[in-house]
């Protein structure tokens, strides 16, 4: 299973820490979970703390049960996170494809113009009027991610491969 929503990088990787220990250990619904991360971390609006438990469960660091959402007791190991961002977000492995492929650097708006065509037809359908809007910040976010995670670098003519 694939995730597609992956929030705004942080700064640096121990926020993933502070975003998972705010995750209760003990299940608890949809709504609470986000109340509890937006309380403890300051992010908002809800939709990206809904964004974040998404993220934590494709990183393997929260579950998602039958009585709800909690913590996984496991410490946001770097090689994990790089491994299990790359299997389980959408388009990551895409993204870094292009990125390997490129002759050089590459602004987040060609990586998009070259990701463009791996949308799925009911995500077409879906943001019709909005697609290159709401998937181009979803590239964005990917490589930022991948940036934070040391699978690309950021430079001042674009985004290249490391």
């Amino acid at each position: 299973m694939q995730f597609k929503l992956v929030p705004a990088a942080p700064d640096d990787l121990a926020f993933v820490g502070e975003v998972q220990e705010a995750v209760p250990l003990f299940p608890g619904d949809e709504n609470d979970c986000c109340a509890r991360i937006m309380d403890r971390t300051g992010i908002a609006p809800r939709d990206e703390a809904r964004t974040w438990l998404t993220f934590l469960r494709a990183l393997g660091l929260a579950r998602e049960g039958p009585a709800g959402f909690s913590r996984v007791r496991e410490e946001p190991d770097p090689d994990r996170l790089r491994e299990r961002f790359r299997e389980r977000c959408y388009g990551v492995e895409t993204v870094l494809e292009i990125l390997e492929t490129a002759d050089g650097p590459l602004a987040s708006e060609a990586v998009y113009d070259r990701f463009r065509e791996e949308i799925p037809a009911y995500e077409q359908y879906r943001w019709s009027d909005r697609l290159d809007e709401v998937w181009g910040e979803r590239v964005e976010r990917i490589l930022g991610w991948a940036c934070l995670l040391e699978l690309a670098k950021r430079t001042p003519e674009g985004y290249r491969r490391t």
